[in-house]
């Protein structure tokens, strides 16, 4: 497998999460959710790494409804705004007030996305709690569930290539 990331697409010292290693990480993670009690009603997953995280979970768990929250913060490899920030379409706030979230994402990297996300979803009275694959020791948030903690930096199978782009030779 080769990464494909701006900044090189060498492996070595890189945290390589395969399609089957993920199969096995959000099962892994689905079961420590439910064997702390916690039954979401909802699943919100922090587009776009979540996205994959929170379906998976979604069906793990047995849970129907899913949605989520568009933040972008992350710019380039080791690249952010100064601050994350909510895109639109927003996700239908009035509709999680009194209900149990799990929020999903990939990874709590400086984990300053995830506290934008549960600030918004706790300030509408959702009882909300978080999932995440990997956590980074440099994370400001303490997530509820972690699959495995790492400082490297993580090749997903989702972003190891280029996108396709339709044109001929260029994604290869």
């Amino acid at each position: 497998m080769t990464a494909y990331h701006a900044d090189t697409p060498d492996l070595d010292g890189k945290e390589v999460l395969t399609w089957a290693g993920f199969g096995d990480a959000s099962r892994e993670l689905a079961e420590q959710v439910a064997a702390s009690g916690f039954r979401p009603d909802v699943i919100v997953a922090v587009a776009r790494g979540g996205l994959i995280v929170g379906g998976a979970l979604a069906y793990a768990l047995g849970v129907k409804l899913a949605d989520a929250m568009n933040v972008e913060f992350y710019t380039d490899v080791s690249e952010t705004l100064p601050d994350p920030v909510l895109l639109a379409p927003l996700l239908d706030i009035d509709s999680i007030a009194g209900r149990r979230v799990l929020v999903a994402d990939d990874v709590a990297d400086s984990g300053r996305t995830l506290q934008l996300v549960m600030d918004i979803l706790l300030k509408h009275g959702a009882e909300v709690r978080t999932a995440v694959l990997y956590t980074k020791p440099t994370s400001v948030y303490q997530v509820d569930f972690v699959w495995k903690d790492t400082a490297d930096w993580i090749v997903f199978p989702w972003s190891a290539l280029p996108p396709v782009n339709g044109v001929q030779g260029e994604s290869d």
